[in-house]
């Protein structure tokens, strides 16, 4: 059985006329011990997903379909048992560790929180474990009694990091865990989340808008768009062979080192996601798509076989029925 299966998963803000659908019947399977990367840009529906694997939207979100975790599914736990699974079933590192980190109390304080929530500690041994925690992470325990503002942004993700490990998860989710970081502490952060993951045998589910980092780092690849998963399959070959066009823009985005050509001509895409609430008809990538064809435009496209283990929602792969 997978660790985390999410199917027909559907979330919504608002209701009625002004309904809008972020989040389209996602399908997902992540096992136990593996690492599955979902890109796209911004609008496409990833935090959405993200936040919804622990139940931390808003309440203007209404959600449908099933959420399981180790077989249990988060969308009809009762409160009691969803406060449980938090951190210590899965945790979450949050884009923005300025902002997802409590500002008047003290690093030590907060990485220890989870450890005292769920009874793992008392009180002198959950300072003791923060202090291992940070040091787990590439921190010295001395930085414990710091505050979140004398902390650099690389380190402040570090301290994310290290209360997401706190209760031993099987599953940590993180949701652009890089962002705002300059290139050489992006690296080291997203080596350290690597090292931790393969060593504790965590299971990993890791956004991006990055279809290069995800490569490097995860075993899968999902890419969404406008709040579906149009291609999902074994990471490189994702990467590499994009079987969607909206796989193959984003491939090509990114410059590839070594590569003269790429590095002097990385292609874009024309225009943006379209507006959840105002989708087009047909598949929604159609009005940016260059492949584009008149059934694009009526019809919109299921998931079909692209290769072993591989999938993409075109018309231009498989067979169409």
């Amino acid at each position: 059985m997978s660790l985390l299966e999410v199917r027909d998963l559907r979330v919504t803000y608002g209701a009625g006329a002004a309904a809008v659908p972020a989040v389209r019947g996602v399908d997902l399977s992540l096992a136990a011990g593996q690492k599955l990367g979902v890109a796209g840009e911004s609008g496409c529906g990833k935090s959405t997903l993200a936040l919804a694997l622990l139940r931390l939207l808003p309440a203007s979100a209404r959600l449908s379909g099933e959420i399981l975790l180790d077989g249990e599914d988060v969308l009809t736990m009762k409160w009691g048992r969803l406060r449980a699974v938090r951190w210590a079933g899965a945790s979450i590192v949050f884009q923005g560790a300025m902002h997802s980190l409590n500002a008047v109390r003290r690093i030590g304080d907060q990485v220890a929180e989870p450890l005292l929530v769920h009874g793992r500690a008392t009180p002198a041994e959950a300072r003791r474990r923060a202090g291992e925690l940070l040091e787990h992470v590439g921190l010295p325990a001395a930085r414990a009694a710091a505050h979140p503002h004398e902390l650099s942004g690389g380190q402040r993700q570090r301290v994310m990091i290290a209360m997401a490990l706190a209760c031993d998860p099987k599953l940590i989710v993180a949701d652009e865990p890089t962002t705002a970081l300059d290139v050489m502490i992006q690296a080291q952060i997203l080596r350290l989340i690597e090292g931790l993951v393969t060593e504790q045998s965590i299971s990993l589910l890791m956004i991006s808008h990055d279809l290069a980092v995800l490569a490097d780092t995860c075993d899968r690849l999902a890419v969404m768009y406008a709040g579906r998963v149009v291609e999902e399959g074994p990471a490189r070959q994702v990467f590499e062979a994009a079987a969607h066009p909206y796989g193959r823009a984003l491939s090509s985005a990114f410059p590839r080192i070594g590569d003269p050509a790429s590095r002097r001509a990385p292609r874009g895409l024309p225009g943006d996601p379209p507006d959840p609430a105002d989708l087009p008809g047909g598949c929604a990538f159609h009005p940016r798509c260059p492949v584009v064809v008149e059934s694009c435009a009526e019809r919109d496209q299921l998931l079909r076989e692209a290769g072993p283990g591989h999938r993409a929602a075109c018309v231009h792969v498989g067979s169409v029925s």
